[in-house]
């Protein structure tokens, strides 16, 4: 998204948009059904739970991270990830927010 566009929008419809972009792909929901089963998980681990390659692995926690779902410590030679539970609940919060609003078809669109 363009510079001078991205201040059209609110700062809660940015944050919404970064967080359906992290959760667009399956890898990186089961990633988070993952470390939300464990509370706490390294990458190695991860590529040994999902039918993907480390670098894969790797990218789509790069783009969770990015989005501020997750968070990693490093420990040793490992890093370890975890669910950013203040990110988290703002991000259910934004999402539940938009399904809540509701919607009510007088007519068919269609």
């Amino acid at each position: 998204m363009g510079t001078s566009k991205i201040e059209t929008y609110t700062q809660k419809e940015v944050k919404l948009a970064k967080y359906a972009k992290a959760l667009a792909h399956p890898a990186r929901v089961a990633i988070l059904n993952l470390l939300i089963k464990k509370q706490s998980c390294i990458c190695g681990v991860l590529v040994n739970e999902l039918p993907i390659s480390q670098s894969t692995v790797s990218q789509h926690l790069k783009e969770l991270k990015e989005a501020d779902l997750i968070q990693g410590e490093i420990e040793g030679t490992s890093i370890c990830y975890c669910i950013n539970e203040k990110e988290w609940e703002s991000a259910r919060t934004l999402i539940t927010g938009l399904f809540d609003k509701g919607l009510t078809i007088k007519t068919k669109c269609c």
